[in-house]
């Protein structure tokens, strides 16, 4: 007999629920770990750079935002994907769980984006290929959300939604390519597989560990919500009654 673990089984909601509130903690934990670890490098230990002064500290945030702004929708067109083609209720949902996080990467890097261009370009907006680009995947985001929401059938919003994640991935390549198609005051990168990093080191360091930071935040803030969105859906099954019904006795000290 196979003593392999199935991770298969984890697609049916009543087993992937316990698992994802066993795994809460430890990504809340790491999250707030390394943001302060990154936000002590970052802050205190990185020096100030040349040109900038110490307005580009603002890196710390807004990059790793925007990068899981990104990962975040391609995570999300996947398992939006991953439903249709499987007709999976799992991965539905975890696209919908997704979709808020993302937006909130999106606009945190608009934000921060803008906080930086003020002082190094002398304006909050410009029509820039990577910032335009940018605010489309926070509209595809928020389409996304607001398609769902529309259609009152689960099902059916999942696939319509879906589709639209789908067809808005192609954004993504543009957002991340925009600086090296076009002549865009947006700076290049200054992280790449294939070249040596164009920053001093504790700065990297600062900005890769506030990335997982931000990485381990989004993991937590999805599964916490996809915890909700498996109780709203499966409300009619005897173990979302069961977790409901649990949850009062416990509130109540029962």
């Amino acid at each position: 007999m196979s003593t392999r673990p199935n991770f298969f089984a984890y697609a049916a909601p009543q087993r992937f629920y316990p698992l994802a509130g066993r795994l809460l903690p430890w990504f809340w934990a790491a999250a707030a770990l390394l943001a302060v670890a990154g936000l002590y490098i970052g802050l205190l230990l990185a020096p100030t750079d040349a040109q900038q002064g110490e307005a580009y500290r603002i890196i710390f945030v807004h990059v790793p935002a925007a990068w899981m702004s990104m990962v975040i929708y391609l995570a999300m067109a996947g398992w939006a994907g991953a439903g249709l083609v499987f007709n999976s209720r799992l991965s539905s949902m975890m696209a919908c769980a997704l979709a808020p996080t993302g937006a909130l990467m999106t606009f945190l890097a608009l934000w921060t984006g803008a906080l930086w261009g003020k002082p190094t370009w002398g304006a909050w907006w410009v029509w820039d290929a990577r910032l335009t680009s940018e605010l489309v995947l926070l509209f595809l985001y928020i389409g996304f959300m607001a398609l769902h929401g529309a259609i009152e059938d689960t099902r059916r919003a999942d696939r319509a939604a879906g589709l639209l994640a789908l067809v808005g991935v192609v954004n993504v390549p543009i957002i991340y390519f925009s600086v090296k198609w076009w002549n865009t005051l947006h700076q290049g990168a200054s992280v790449s597989f294939t070249k040596a990093p164009s920053m001093a080191t504790p700065m990297l360091l600062g900005m890769l560990v506030m990335a997982l930071a931000f990485w381990m935040y989004c993991i937590a803030v999805a599964l916490l919500r996809l915890r909700v969105i498996m109780l709203e859906r499966e409300s009619h099954t005897a173990w979302a009654r069961e977790v409901r019904l649990a949850d009062k006795k416990l509130r109540r000290g029962t």
